[in-house]
């Protein structure tokens, strides 16, 4: 068994997962990089762990399928002989808004809960057992404002972002006391994801808003929320069933007048 903690971040191709896991790389983590379709993306975030000094495991896998959540957890197993972490990063979504109805079909909803909600799931299940063993086990989902104010992108990724948390939430009771469970629920963020959903014209608009309105007046990069997740994944000894709203102060309503200020 290696001595490096060792740590499984769906979706860490790009994004926030990719930031995730260059930092667990640099607080001695060994890493799973998982993708289901960005493979030179995926490469170079391996290479960067590699670089941060990690050794890594790179497995193609879609996580709404239990039997790769499954094997991915086996090869990890074999290959370090212990599961530190977990952090359930791997997320899609239909851009659609709330009353395209046309394009929230049964389909779309169930694909969308098969990846975001049934996946984390499924990768909870199959890592529970290692996690168990651990002197430090930890889940951290990846979550998201959608699902604590019922706003977001389409009504399925609302529901299972809102699905995540509830989850969270029993999970810390169920597991507690060897594994700590907690969330991140970020606002925007400043990533390809968004981009390749409303383009980037659209994108700038929702982020002018978004920082016009929030009392922190910034978006979330992907480092603002990975630092959140290692955080609680490293540190937060005494803390668990926690859902970390990361919106730059959104549910609080928009900015609010200070006096002497204009």
């Amino acid at each position: 068994m290696t001595e490096r903690k060792v740590a499984i971040v769906t979706g860490s191709a790009t994004g926030v997962g990719a930031a995730t896991a260059l930092l667990l790389a640099g607080r001695g983590y060994n890493l799973v990089i998982n993708y289901s379709r960005s493979e030179a993306e995926a490469l170079t975030s391996q290479a960067a762990c590699q670089t941060a000094g990690a050794d890594t495991l790179l497995v193609r896998a879609d996580v709404a399928d239990d039997a790769a959540c499954r094997a991915m957890v086996q090869a990890t197993v074999a290959r370090w002989g212990r599961v530190d972490a977990l952090v359930n990063n791997a997320g899609i979504t239909s851009f659609a808004g709330s009353s395209n109805w046309d394009a929230l079909d049964a389909q779309t909803f169930q694909h969308i809960l098969g990846v975001n909600t049934v996946g984390a799931f499924q990768m909870v299940r199959a890592c529970v057992p290692h996690l168990k063993t651990s002197a430090s086990g930890s889940i951290v989902n990846v979550s998201s404002i959608a699902g604590a104010l019922g706003i977001g992108s389409s009504v399925p990724y609302v529901a299972s972002k809102g699905a995540i948390n509830a989850m969270t939430l029993h999970l810390a009771r169920a597991l507690a006391p060897e594994i700590r469970v907690n969330a991140v629920c970020p606002g925007l963020i400043t990533s390809r994801w968004f981009v390749d959903g409303i383009g980037q014209e659209g994108y700038e608009k929702v982020k002018s808003v978004y920082e016009r309105t929030t009392p922190l007046a910034r978006a979330c990069t992907p480092e603002d929320v990975a630092e959140a997740v290692v955080w609680l994944v490293d540190g937060a000894r005494t803390v668990t069933g926690e859902l970390v709203l990361l919106d730059s102060g959104m549910h609080l309503g928009g900015k609010v007048p200070v006096p002497g200020r204009s």
